[in-house]
């Protein structure tokens, strides 16, 4: 049997779901819309948890790194350690996440 890990949305994953709420808001205008889009990306990160190692390894971009769509308009990305699953951040847009990933591990 598959055992089933905790998912756990780091600062960054909550900070992009905030941006993300604004952008959808902005856009819609509706908050049941965004409450809703928000909702189900929560969700599907929870779902992670259920197949941590499905999601698409990125060992290019970071060590450990996986990614998995999200309604082919947003990119979760998250590590496994252990019997956790981070989620490190979630792009929506067709934003960059790999210069955006990149970039975080350079020296400032």
């Amino acid at each position: 049997m598959i055992q089933r890990l905790a998912v756990v949305l780091s600062e960054g994953a909550i900070s992009d779901l905030e941006a993300i709420a604004a952008y959808v808001l902005e856009s819609s205008g509706s908050e049941s819309i965004t409450n809703g889009f928000v909702d189900r990306i929560k969700e599907r990160c929870l779902g992670v948890g259920n197949v941590p190692r499905g999601g698409r390894p990125r060992d290019d971009i970071a060590p450990g790194l996986r990614t998995v769509p999200f309604e082919h308009s947003a990119v979760i990305a998250y590590v496994v350690e252990s019997d956790v699953v981070h989620i490190v951040n979630i792009f929506h847009g067709g934003r960059d996440y790999e210069a955006l990933i990149g970039d975080s591990d350079k020296p400032s």
